[in-house]
């Protein structure tokens, strides 16, 4: 069986370590970025079923991301979780309409991220 591939994308150091750790550790393979600039670079070269990612970073934001992957055919079918610290209804509401499968507000349990990844997945199926 295929090991499941995620892109976590935040600009956070901390954050990014964190939730690999959580991930890997349940059997997910993990791909890591710092923005959507860099994200968009990791998606050129990896294989990846489900993207994690912030909304509030530098060079590309999650917004733009979001909008970039959702207007390329190729990617535009990939679940995408947004995790970010940004509760407002005008900002959820705004990440749902580019795109985004689910919306999460930090903090956070990682059994609550993993359960949202299964669901991702089990809908694209």
């Amino acid at each position: 069986m295929k090991k499941v591939t995620i892109l976590f994308v935040d600009d956070s150091d901390t954050i990014r370590k964190f939730i690999s750790f959580g991930l890997k550790i349940r059997g997910y393979k993990v791909i890591l970025a710092t923005d959507g600039q860099d994200a968009l670079e990791k998606l050129a070269v990896n294989d990846v079923d489900v993207i994690i990612t912030d909304l509030n970073m530098p060079n590309m934001d999650g917004f733009e991301f979001i909008k970039n992957l959702k207007s390329d055919d190729f990617f535009s079918k990939l679940p995408i979780i947004v995790l970010t610290t940004e509760g407002n209804k005008e900002e959820i509401e705004k990440a749902k309409k580019l795109g985004a499968d689910k919306y999460l507000i930090k903090p956070f349990k990682i059994d609550v991220i993993i359960k949202e990844i299964e669901e991702s997945l089990s809908v694209n199926e």
